[in-house]
């Protein structure tokens, strides 16, 4: 298993990365505008660190993503900042960090699992099914800002499955 410090890299003691906040308050009402911030926020995998603070690790891409979910929150009538910070201690990074990467784990052991329950499916089945587990992967990996190793077993699973229906596919040709 990679382990969140060789993820995080070697930092002296009480040194930490730089993350994006974001900061928000959106209306009860209409419903729909604080459902959608709340559905791209579970999208881009953020880590919840209170009622309306939201976290990434920094970079171009995840500060301009946290501020345009801002700014949907600002036009729905509501208020968002968005911040860059760095926790006080490498210890509660890791923290932060372990718990993004054990909410990726769990959907990785999800995508495993169908991989192996899959292989007695009929051949045009296990090949739709190889088609959407290899795009939840995607999906998966454009939020998974600290691999864990329930990672690899899922890409080794989705792999085998395809490579399986490849052969059958050769052995019913030849």
């Amino acid at each position: 298993m990679v382990t969140l410090d060789a993820v995080l890299g070697e930092q002296g003691a009480g040194e930490a990365g730089a993350w994006v906040l974001l900061s928000y308050r959106v209306p009860r009402e209409p419903s729909s505008p604080r459902i959608a911030i709340w559905r791209k926020l579970r999208q881009l995998g953020v880590a919840q660190l209170g009622d309306g603070v939201v976290a990434l690790p920094a970079d171009a891409r995840t500060r301009e993503q946290l501020e345009w979910v801002a700014e949907d929150a600002v036009q729905a009538g509501g208020s968002a900042v968005v911040w860059l910070a760095r926790p006080t201690t490498a210890a509660q990074e890791r923290q932060l960090a372990g718990g993004m990467a054990a909410a990726r784990a769990v959907e990785y052991a999800a995508i495993r699992q169908e991989a192996e329950a899959a292989a007695g499916l009929a051949d045009t089945e296990r090949a739709s099914m190889v088609r959407r587990l290899r795009a939840e992967l995607r999906r998966i990996g454009r939020r998974d800002y600290f691999p864990p190793a329930e990672r690899d077993a899922a890409v080794t699973a989705v792999q085998a499955l395809a490579l399986a229906r490849e052969q059958e596919q050769a052995e019913e040709r030849s």
